[in-house]
Formats: structure tokens, sequence, C-alpha cells
């Protein structure tokens, strides 16, 4: 599993004291504001988060060290990475980066069904893009009825295959 996940964009600068704008990638913002901490680079270069708040869904931050419009520019289009260690999920949650590659497995025959390609967060519920060994991708609701298993250390989610998913 990767040490630093990728957690956001800046995508540009919020005002002239050295703000940055941030596109979050993590179920809400506000998640994301809560790091004092965040490293560019794929986690190579730590930053210090010195404010962080959240507007119309993105993140404005204030990063120690950057205080002109200019130096903020020059982040534009850098990645945000987090330390994993950094953050406790709960029981039954996942990182989404550490659920992509995983093996898909009907839980009743045990065959190998695909692999977990993308997922799409709906709303009501997440939903898993299957691509198989030919290359067509199914789309598998994130449900107690069709999730059975998620084991991220052995790299598989089983799942009960019922009628209409693979056709």
């Amino acid at each position: 599993m990767k040490q630093y996940l990728e957690t956001g964009k800046i995508t540009g600068t919020h005002g002239l004291k050295g703000e940055v704008r941030v596109q979050p990638w993590a179920d809400s913002p506000e998640f994301l504001a809560e790091f004092d901490e965040l490293y560019l680079d794929k986690g190579a270069i730590k930053i210090e988060i010195t404010s962080s708040r959240v507007h119309k869904n993105m993140l404005i931050m204030k990063i120690k060290g950057i205080d002109t419009i200019e130096e903020a520019d020059r982040l534009r289009n850098k990645v945000l990475y987090m330390n994993r260690n950094d953050v406790e999920l709960e029981e039954g949650a996942y990182f989404i980066q550490d659920l992509i590659g995983l093996d898909v497995i009907d839980e009743e025959t045990g065959e190998r069904l695909g692999r977990l390609d993308d997922v799409s967060e709906t709303g009501a519920n997440d939903v898993y893009h299957v691509k198989t060994d030919d290359g067509k991708v199914f789309l598998i609701p994130v449900i107690p009825q069709v999730i059975r298993e998620i084991s991220v250390e052995e790299g598989f989610v089983k799942i009960f295959k019922m009628k209409g998913l693979f056709e």
C-alpha cells in the first residue's frame, strides 16, 4: 500500500497574499481542511498548512512560506498528498486508492470476475467499476446485498453476483 495518497490538486491562487485554491479529492472538502501538514511530489516535500477553509466545494489554503501571488501561482496544478498515518479510518472504511486493482470474486463460485478499475461516488451509494480480462466494464453498486467482503491486505473484493449485474 502507498504511504502517501493523492488527496487534492492546487488549481490556482486566491487573493494576493499567497493563498491557493485546492480541488479536494476526498469525501468532503472539510476532511481535507483538517490537515496541518500535506505533501508535494508524492510525499517527498512536506508543507505546513497555516489555514484552510471551505469555499464553494473548494478549499482555500495558506501554506507556510508562500506569501505572494507569484509564489502561489508556481504551485498551480501540483497534486497534494497526505500521509496515511495521519488518518484513522472507521471500521469498514477504505481509501479508494487502496481498492483500485483489487480482484473481484464471486463469493459463491470463487470465480475471478475482473479487477476493480474505478469508483464513482453517486450520492446514494458508491459504484465499483469492474473491468474483465477482455476489457468489458461492469458497474457494481456498493451495497451490503452485493459487497460481501473486502480485504485490501489479501487483494480482493467478494461480491454476491446478483442476477443482471454481469449481463
